[in-house]
């Protein structure tokens, strides 16, 4: 009898990893919120009309001014069939170590560049990311959250 109890499955442990699960996607929600908020200000005061890198380096401006670490051009590296292949792709931004950005200023984001950020998040092994294309007035319409078995 003692040998089966071991076997059971700890339901106390089960709730934290829930707990845990949900606490990541909280911060991961809070954190696409506050970049979103931050792109809505870069397009408030730009505009529409300018180059992708215009918007890129306004939104590097503007998330270190909400207290955000990012990284700009961030290498992503990939591997084939357990071989490294180097750098496969520069996401635009990595955001707080979770969340990738890709941006855009075109006149539509396609199912193509949803499906490019989904690669990127699988390869990565991040969870969440945003697609922004900052042509669409208001920006917020312009915003694809894409996810990655979250």
């Amino acid at each position: 009898m003692m040998a089966f109890e071991r076997q059971q499955p700890n339901a106390e442990g089960a709730k934290v990893s829930q707990s845990a699960q949900s606490d990541a996607l909280w911060i991961e929600n809070e954190l696409s919120h506050t970049v979103i908020g931050a792109a809505v200000e870069v397009q408030r005061v730009l505009g529409t009309g300018l180059l992708e890198s215009a918007y890129a380096a306004a939104l590097a401006l503007e998330l270190a001014e909400r207290g955000l670490t990012f990284e700009r051009e961030w290498p992503l590296h990939a591997h084939y069939k357990g071989q490294p292949l180097g750098v496969a792709y520069r996401a635009d931004f990595l955001v707080q170590d979770r969340l990738l950005l890709e941006l855009k200023a075109e006149e539509a984001v396609t199912a193509a560049h949803r499906a490019q950020l989904l690669s990127y998040l699988r390869v990565s092994g991040r969870k969440l990311g945003l697609l922004i294309n900052f042509h669409v007035f208001p920006v917020v319409k312009g915003v694809a959250r894409v996810v990655n078995q979250l």
